[in-house]
């Protein structure tokens, strides 16, 4: 079960796959086209999912739309914005802020506008679930 805060998701909701324990913070989704999100994904408030926008260099402006795939153990930071047909590898790290316009390669680490690859990348045998996360600290705040 994914584990879904103030999410805004404007569109086709059908267009959306969400995996098991996966985590999505106040995000806006925008479904123009699929957004396929796997398992024991983190993506944090303020994230903007966006399958569609327009070709700039068109004299009608054409909407442009391509699907976005967010592959396992994908950790999303806070305010990053994923463009159009980006399919983000698993265990990769798209750091805050970072405006995502190319595809993620498994276990790199992305930051910046536009987004740029750091040289250091995630090469572990990951094994944790992001919603326990939240539980434990959604009792912290309460109590």
């Amino acid at each position: 079960m994914a584990e879904i805060g103030e999410a805004e998701i404007h569109g086709k909701i059908n267009l959306l796959s969400i995996g098991d324990f996966s985590s999505l913070g106040k995000v806006n989704i925008a479904l123009h086209d699929k957004v396929i999100i796997g398992d024991k994904v983190c993506i944090n408030d303020g994230v903007v999912i966006l399958t569609a926008s327009h070709d700039i260099f068109d004299p009608k402006w054409v909407h442009k739309k391509a699907e976005i795939i967010i592959d396992d153990y994908v950790w999303v930071g806070t305010e990053a914005m994923i463009l159009p047909g980006v399919h983000l590898g698993r265990g990769c790290v798209v750091g805050a802020r970072a405006v995502v316009s190319k595809s993620v390669a498994p276990g790199e680490i992305v930051v910046g506008n536009p987004a740029t690859t750091l040289n250091k990348k995630r090469e572990i045998e990951f094994n944790y679930n992001p919603c326990e996360f939240l539980a434990t600290n959604r009792a912290w705040l309460i109590g």
